[in-house]
């Protein structure tokens, strides 16, 4: 199965109702959605910085429980560079272009 990383301005739009990512994201299956271990920790960051926004931490939680998140090494690294680059100089950063 094809897997759909998405990145933390996704996830934020996707958390803010956003209808257009709400629209993309919710067309897929959950199981083929996954985070970042940096995503996580940038959401997680944010709830730091926000203590008492509570249905921010309740939607930020909920989502976590039902996300995958993949862990980054050397190879991921790698991987990432090359594609981010020849997707920039396409001119098309979206999260439905990064799979992995």
């Amino acid at each position: 199965m094809k897997l759909y990383m998405l990145d933390t301005n996704t996830v934020s739009h996707l958390l803010r109702e956003h209808p257009v990512v709400t629209k993309r994201i919710v067309a897929v299956p959950m199981a083929s959605l996954c985070i970042s271990a940096i995503t996580e920790g940038e959401l997680l960051f944010g709830l730091a910085k926000r203590p008492t926004a509570k249905r921010l931490h309740v939607a930020v939680r909920q989502f976590l429980r039902r996300v995958d998140v993949l862990p980054w090494n050397s190879s991921t690294a790698e991987h990432y560079g090359i594609v981010r680059a020849d997707m920039e100089k396409r001119g098309r950063i979206h999260w439905r272009h990064l799979t992995c």
